[in-house]
């Protein structure tokens, strides 16, 4: 903040008492402004369809059906 109120106030020529009354004077006037609502967004969903394994209980039966009895 300091930083770009010393930038603004250097390259507008301008007071270190009129930069931050500037900034006030815009600040304020923004947070008078009403706010736009939005509406939320949804991310769509899509089916990746069912499970090729019967249970994922068993951790390591799963591994060793998607990678092969090598796994064990």
């Amino acid at each position: 903040m300091a930083a770009t109120l010393k930038r603004v106030q250097a390259e507008g020529r301008l007071t270190l008492k009129e930069a931050v009354n500037e900034a006030l004077r815009r600040g304020l006037g923004a947070m008078e402004e009403p706010v736009a609502t939005r509406l939320p967004y949804r991310t769509p969903s899509a089916s990746l369809g069912g499970c090729f394994l019967g249970s994922l209980d068993d951790v390591a039966e799963a591994l060793a059906m998607g990678e092969g009895e090598a796994f064990r």
